[in-house]
């Protein structure tokens, strides 16, 4: 085995916490630089095989842009597993009622559709107002402006 490269548990070690506050970003914008970070692409020993990347706390995912006219365009599918049941929320109605759920959707599908694709998404955790009860991980306070 090369020397250069990280055992899983030293690369368990150096996961860090982000703190990013949603306010004004646009969806897509955000969601790719978090998704980025989850999968830690910004570490100069990143590997696609291996869970290299950090935690990652949104807040505010109620203030969320979107561009366009995607306010009242946008919609999200939804099955609950039962014939016939898919449903079709709309943006303004998600936004109402989970906002959280907008950028965890949008996170989600810009990750890898396999196992280390949804353990990297647990390491994802989005809040709709400005508290999180992330304080004790001491998370970074990132801008991506």
């Amino acid at each position: 085995m090369r020397s250069d490269y990280l055992k899983t548990d030293e690369l368990a070690k150096n996961q860090q916490w982000y703190l990013v506050d949603a306010d004004g970003y646009t969806l897509g914008r955000l969601a790719t630089r978090i998704a980025s970070i989850l999968r830690g692409k910004n570490k100069p020993y990143f590997a696609p095989h291996q869970d290299t990347g950090d935690f990652v706390v949104v807040v505010n995912a109620e203030k969320i842009r979107v561009t366009g006219k995607k306010e009242e365009k946008k919609e999200y599918f939804r099955h609950s597993g039962y014939p016939g049941g898919g449903q079709l929320i709309p943006y303004k109605r998600m936004m109402e009622k989970h906002p959280e759920r907008i950028i965890e959707n949008a996170v989600r599908l810009m990750l890898p559709k396999n196992a280390l694709g949804r353990k990297t998404f647990k390491k994802l955790k989005v809040y709709a107002g400005p508290e999180h009860p992330h304080q004790a991980q001491n998370p970074k306070t990132i801008s991506f402006k």
